[in-house]
């Protein structure tokens, strides 16, 4: 099958690749950056850019769109539209005129919001940023073009925080702080996350290459969802580290966030700390993902083996 990947040069995007080449597919990576592991499959190209996408999806059968705009911190904050809604009516131009019947889009649990208890994918949109108003605005985009032709298939997957090895984002993040010795629990850790580990997410996408008609949408984690503090313990334990880590009170580290977006705003720099990101990190973050089970899907690795392996990756 020959499968277009938008994004395909990052994270999530080289380790799908991984799994489409072990199933003998042809793959096309479009991003703005050569692939580092896959140069020669990549093709230079800005999601934005509709003519060039559209001749890039000729003869392809399957489009994994994972090209997004996802920093907390982006500007100008129009970039979230231009590339995450933008690029979804351009896919869906080049789409129709090069007869692709098969998309996969991976959207984000960020369109539920923040402490909505546990949604399920029957959920309505109550995003908090413009990072999951943009993201269920590019659904909609998606969700319209099954409707206007039910013969098209559409999945579209909302996947929790994805870490694993060679990601620098938030979980790494986290775990480099604590090595350092420079971790500061802000609120007192029982807060859980529903969190998905790259290796597992991948071989999930890999397995929605078949057309079937229609849409399905899942949410994706890996179960039990764990603690910040269970989260601490692992990365204590794998690290061998026995000193105790501080904590701050929730509404200190939020006063801290909300100082550093002003000097943001006033210096034009970015900072490691934001409101957001205390909110994100202190706040109840889980998914229902007992649609992801029905579908007979085996995650090939635990929750705590993919942390663990992404420990000893980075920091041994």
């Amino acid at each position: 099958m020959n499968i277009l990947i938008t994004g395909g040069s990052g994270f999530i995007g080289t380790r799908l690749v991984d799994n489409l080449i072990e199933k003998n597919h042809n793959i096309k990576i479009f991003d703005k950056v050569q692939s580092n592991k896959y140069p020669e499959l990549t093709i230079i190209g800005d999601i934005r850019d509709r003519d060039v996408l559209i001749e890039a999806c000729i003869g392809i059968d399957t489009i994994y769109n994972l090209a997004a705009e996802h920093a907390d911190d982006v500007t100008p904050s129009s970039l979230y539209a231009d590339v995450n809604i933008g690029g979804a009516e351009n896919i869906i131009a080049a789409a129709k005129v090069n007869g692709v019947k098969n998309i996969v889009f991976t959207s984000s649990v960020a369109i539920y919001g923040l402490n909505c208890g546990t949604p399920d994918e029957s959920m309505g949109a109550q995003p908090f940023n413009e990072y999951g108003r943009t993201k269920y605005e590019a659904e909609k985009i998606f969700l319209n073009w099954v409707k206007e032709d039910e013969t098209n298939s559409l999945t579209i997957l909302r996947p929790s925080v994805v870490f694993g090895e060679n990601n620098r984002g938030n979980v790494y993040n986290l775990i480099s702080q604590i090595a350092k010795g420079k971790f500061l629990m802000v609120g007192d850790g029982k807060n859980h996350k529903s969190m998905s580990y790259v290796g597992n997410i991948s071989a999930f996408l890999a397995s929605l290459i078949k057309a079937q008609g229609g849409v399905a949408i899942y949410n994706f984690a890996d179960k039990p969802d764990i603690s910040s503090n269970e989260i601490v313990k692992i990365v204590k334990d794998e690290m061998k580290i026995r000193s105790n880590i501080p904590s701050l009170p929730y509404y200190i580290g939020l006063f801290g966030g909300y100082t550093f977006d002003v000097l943001a705003k006033i210096t034009g720099k970015k900072f490691s700390i934001s409101s957001i990101r205390v909110k994100k990190f202190c706040s109840e973050t889980t998914v229902n993902t007992n649609k992801l089970l029905e579908s007979g899907f085996k995650a090939p690795d635990t929750l705590e083996d993919g942390l663990r392996k992404m420990i000893k990756h980075e920091f041994k």
